[in-house]
């Protein structure tokens, strides 16, 4: 099947991307939609995308990327912080429907792979991959491979509480670090900097002071390139929490690679240099051990993407999948 296409989509708590993707990790064809917010509805978006991907291009499976914990076999999505599943039996139910083998992967660790075997965490020994974007996802590769943990859900660094009593988070608890260092952290960081009025106003504060829902973490991040002042302090105080949580995976894991993906971790460029000062100052030792090298992206948004459709095309190769037709 070496030169069969799969299909991989990335499922964020916020959007949808899908691609066509062949043995070398290039894309072919893409597709992409809001994410539903009820199970039923996220499936028939699923459905719909597939069919009209197959309709231009014969594949022979789907990998999904998905935002939540899975079961050590990836057949059963138990909880998903950003989605509606709940102990759903994704890959087997969205086969059925299809027609074709499903593979699930955690997001992170999807693009952890497509990383490791076409972009920037090739080589690395023992690397880290934060997938940030809506929230933070965390793959760990151990010696190259992906390491999961004694049940399948490691590490879920993004959920580790970091201020006491914080910002609520859509895991139920309150103070995560994906609430202080993710896309929509950004939103929640302008909203509090123009109330606490520390930054003169600017044409973001004005636009959302007009219309406070249209503010996104895409616009914070256009904004911030326009020199906006509120935008730019509001990804200072990101690469403050940033840099302090490579720390914090510093002591915890010492890894030789910390690469950064998904939709905000391609903006490095608004970001890296000061987080990397902030780790470099706050990991324990500092001025007396090595740090581990930080990269930004090289498959950028398609990394779950990529990964998701490698995935699926080892688990066929390997008989993993079983097709409901």
């Amino acid at each position: 099947m070496t030169g069969d296409l799969t299909i991989g989509i990335d499922i964020g708590g916020t959007s949808i991307r899908a691609a066509v993707v062949d043995e070398r990790g290039q894309i072919v064809d893409t597709a992409r939609a809001q994410t539903p917010a009820t199970a039923w509805a996220l499936e028939k978006c699923l459905d719909h995308m597939v069919d009209r991907l197959r309709s231009r291009s014969e594949v022979v499976a789907v990998g999904l990327a998905i935002a939540g914990f899975l079961t050590p076999d990836r057949s059963v999505v138990r909880f998903a912080p950003h989605l509606p599943w709940r102990e759903t039996a994704v890959a087997a139910e969205m086969s059925r429907r299809t027609g074709l083998p499903v593979s699930c992967e955690h997001d992170a660790n999807a693009a952890a792979i497509a990383e490791r075997r076409f972009g920037a965490a090739a080589g690395g020994h023992n690397t880290i991959v934060l997938a940030i974007g809506t929230g933070i996802g965390v793959g760990f590769l151990l010696d190259g491979e992906i390491y999961r943990g004694s049940h399948g859900v490691a590490p879920e660094l993004g959920h580790l509480q970091v201020v006491v009593d914080g910002r609520p988070c859509s895991c139920g608890k309150r103070g995560c670090w994906e609430r202080y260092c993710s896309g929509t952290a950004l939103v929640d960081n302008v909203v509090e900097i123009v109330a606490d009025g520390r930054v003169p106003t600017s044409a973001l504060a004005r636009e959302i002071a007009e219309d406070p829902g249209s503010l996104t973490g895409r616009r914070v991040a256009a904004a911030a390139h326009d020199g906006d002042p509120v935008a730019v302090a509001a990804f200072a105080d990101f690469a403050r929490w940033l840099g302090q949580g490579m720390a914090m995976i510093a002591d915890i894991f010492d890894p030789d690679l910390i690469v950064l993906a998904g939709g905000v971790g391609a903006a490095g460029g608004l970001f890296l240099d000061e987080a990397r000062e902030h780790y470099g100052a706050m990991v324990t030792g500092s001025g007396h051990r090595r740090l581990a090298r930080i990269r930004s992206t090289q498959l950028g948004e398609a990394a779950g993407m990529i990964g998701a459709a490698a995935v699926a095309r080892s688990d066929l190769a390997d008989g993993v999948p079983v097709l409901h037709g």
